[in-house]
């Protein structure tokens, strides 16, 4: 189908119609499946260790200051939302504003983060699972059947499989499931904090800490360098609440609903963060001891190591909350790239097989099945190859997040450069607010490349005297470049007129 007859479907509220399941999000949904995404148990219990050991007691301060960009950067999202609900969001609007070229590959930075995502939390979810039946067993040695391959990769098959399904039926599936999750992993959070800060009280913590408003001045960070990676840690834990964007056409007041969800979910994630990371400060402190948050041992799970001493018996619901928040998130997850491949599919920038839309459940069918499949693919193989290579791979995500982020900013700077001063209001929302977050998150863009090319960066491996986490991000940007040219010659049109903009 054309573009210019796609276009021509655009309802007076600028909402395009690709057949999704209309007002079917409202407000309290839309927050629920964007803290799913985020996937608050699973980031926190492999982000407060390594931030703690680069930034000491002023974690709670870093994590603030990373809230900080996706805030502005939200800010713009809602009023390019406002003008022109989109299930293509950075695609769509990149398109509109900047031009074809640039729109696709912000869409490809969307796509290339949630693909490798999706790997992560599978992967996740699989070593949870088996911690999980070990813990409820009795039998430790089946936690090791996570680091037999093909099991591995076979359980990570039927987790996958069941996200793709429970997505493919619809987002009132995805809103069933996300309730329940949600709703057990944030009452164990907060039961964790409690408990840790009772502990403190009690004088039974393990490195007692009162808490201090010092821990919450990011000035008093002792480096710049500090502050920098320390930053560039908080940051990527915020990832995941645009997914309520790319809802939009499914959502009540879709103009409306979408934006306040945005910021709402990363309101609400905010004050978990702080709330659980202020708790475990308190409770273990950041010395390098047995269970001190600067103990490179234990911080690849630092909640589940914590979760015995501070909850006690009830430490296996610890497990099964990090369990719970992977595989919501890899469910929601798949709402956008799907949502994105339609969009992209529906003006004509990819096959338009991926416009296709399920008649019963009104969800994107045929891109849900392919943004499993290669997910799938890509985790079966890296898995395979080597388990350094899958988690450097992962760590650039960083990359794609901050780029693809940082174009949609300035993407609305650049949308509404006619409109941002026609009083203060638009001025801050249109132009100053997403534009510092936008050069603030293409700085970390910069920045995060610039360090990759250390050897020592990730997993330590190198490729060409260049580190691998560096090689594999040039590697994902580059198959992008290498795929929109391929387009280019398929699809032309969509590359000679984009998507006709949208007046405001």
């Amino acid at each position: 189908m054309s573009t210019a007859a796609h276009v021509s479907t655009e309802s007076e509220d600028n909402t395009t119609s690709k057949g999704l399941s209309g007002n079917s999000v409202g407000l309290v949904a839309a927050v629920f499946i964007g803290i799913s995404c985020i996937a608050p148990a699973y980031t926190l219990s492999g982000a407060l260790g390594p931030t703690a050991s680069v930034v000491g007691d002023h974690m709670p301060a870093i994590l603030l200051v990373g809230f900080i960009p996706m805030l502005l950067v939200a800010i713009g999202y809602r009023e390019l939302n406002k003008a022109m609900p989109d299930s293509g969001t950075t695609f769509t609007w990149a398109t509109r504003a900047f031009g074809p070229w640039v729109g696709w590959m912000g869409g490809w930075g969307l796509l290339a983060a949630t693909v490798l995502v999706l790997s992560n939390l599978a992967g996740i979810a699989v070593d949870f699972f088996y911690l999980a039946l070990a813990q409820l067993s009795g039998r430790p040695e089946l936690a090791e059947l996570a680091r037999n391959v093909p099991v591995n990769i076979g359980t990570c098959f039927v987790f996958m499989a069941a996200a793709c399904y429970i997505s493919y039926r619809g987002i009132e599936a995805t809103k069933s499931l996300q309730y329940g999750l949600v709703t057990f992993q944030v009452v164990v959070l907060l039961w964790f904090a409690i408990s840790a800060l009772s502990h403190v009280r009690n004088g039974t913590a393990f490195d007692a800490h009162v808490p201090s408003l010092e821990w919450f001045n990011p000035l008093g960070v002792p480096s710049m360098s500090a502050f920098a990676a320390g930053v560039s840690l908080s940051v990527f834990i915020y990832w995941g609440w645009d997914v309520v964007l790319t809802m939009s056409e499914e959502s009540t007041e879709a103009t409306v609903t979408p934006g306040r969800a945005a910021t709402g979910t990363i309101g609400v994630i905010v004050v978990l963060y702080l709330i659980v990371a202020t708790a475990t400060l308190a409770f273990a402190g950041t010395g390098s001891g047995e269970l001190g948050l600067g103990n490179e041992s234990i911080q690849e799970n630092i909640l589940a190591t914590l979760a015995g001493p501070v909850m006690g018996p009830a430490a296996i619901f610890m497990s099964l909350a990090v369990l719970a928040s992977s595989t919501a998130s890899l469910q929601s997850t798949f709402v956008s790239p799907a949502r994105t491949l339609l969009a992209m599919g529906y003006y004509g920038a990819l096959p338009a097989r991926f416009a296709s839309i399920s008649p019963r459940f009104q969800s994107p069918a045929y891109a849900t099945f392919v943004s499993a499949g290669i997910s799938f693919g890509f985790y079966a193989i890296m898995r395979a190859i080597s388990e350094a290579v899958l988690w450097d791979t992962i760590t650039a995500l960083g990359m794609m997040v901050c780029f693809y982020y940082g174009v949609t900013a300035l993407a609305c700077v650049w949308y509404f450069r006619r409109t941002s001063f026609q009083s203060w209001r638009h001025a801050c929302t249109q132009l100053i607010c997403p534009l510092l977050g936008g050069v603030l998150l293409l700085m970390f863009f910069v920045t995060t490349s610039i360090d990759s090319m250390d050897p020592n960066y990730g997993s330590g491996s190198s490729l060409f005297g260049l580190g691998l986490v560096f090689v594999l991000g040039v590697a994902v940007m580059a198959l992008g470049v290498a795929t929109m040219l391929l387009m280019r010659v398929r699809y032309p049109k969509f590359f000679r007129s984009g998507i006709a903009r949208v007046e405001i």
